[in-house]
């Protein structure tokens, strides 16, 4: 039984395919929504094929859901399923992508992608590279931007997206990964919580990328010196 929150604009008509918001009922890009089709629902709760068919769904949207969408949903909706990711993928898939980011010292932006069987792995439809001033950023504040960059970047796109008038392409490379709980052991670093400066945590992965390099170094001196000693 589903407790899920519904919300469809006032002049919905039955003869349009609904376009269905996965996220939070509060999100302004449900709200932007809203405006722009007339037929849009709203749930945060999981979904089933049943109520795709019952709602009669033909375009799905992705945004700060917390569940993974099953393959035989997926199926129903053929490149008419996206994702909006705070990251830029391939980098920080999964969970905390902006922490991620600076620890890891990896490339930051937002990503628009179809939906597949993986976990933010589908093809890329847009992307942008977003970029921040350390000095008075925080993880709330690099949050907020990559949040306002995302909405803007599918408010733009959302009539090519919506009818499959777009270009695609595989990800490449092998990217970054994370899970929730990756971020427990360096919870140290998050005193402040989202109010911890990203100065803060840059200069945390500079000291273990140079650490890295070090053992690096002594792991190939170790190397040589036992190949010599072989001879």
């Amino acid at each position: 039984h589903s407790t899920a929150q519904h919300s469809t604009a006032q002049h919905s008509t039955a003869q349009h395919s609904t376009v269905l918001f996965l996220g939070e009922i509060d999100s302004p890009l449900f709200n932007w929504l809203s405006r722009q089709e007339k037929s849009v629902i709203q749930t945060s709760d999981k979904i089933t094929t049943k109520f795709i068919d019952r709602n009669k769904v033909g375009f799905l949207v992705s945004y700060g859901y917390r569940h993974i969408i099953k393959a035989d949903v997926l199926s129903k909706l053929p490149l008419k399923a996206v994702n909006l990711h705070n990251s830029y993928l391939p980098w920080n898939r999964g969970a905390d992508p902006n922490f991620w980011s600076f620890i890891e010292d990896s490339p930051k932006g937002v990503t628009i992608h179809y939906l597949d069987e993986g976990l933010d792995t589908g093809d890329i439809i847009i992307q942008k590279e977003v970029t921040f001033k350390s000095d008075n950023e925080t993880l709330a504040t690099t949050y907020e931007k990559l949040q306002s960059a995302i909405q803007e970047l599918f408010k733009c796109h959302w009539e090519k997206i919506k009818t499959g008038d777009c270009d695609s392409r595989k990800q490449k490379g092998k990217g970054s990964f994370h899970k929730l709980k990756d971020k427990e052991c360096l919870s140290h670093l998050l005193a402040d919580g989202w109010n911890t400066r990203i100065s803060f945590l840059e200069e945390y992965a500079a000291e273990i990328q140079m650490n890295t390099q070090f053992w690096d170094k002594y792991d190939r001196e170790i190397e040589e010196i036992r190949n010599s000693s072989a001879c």
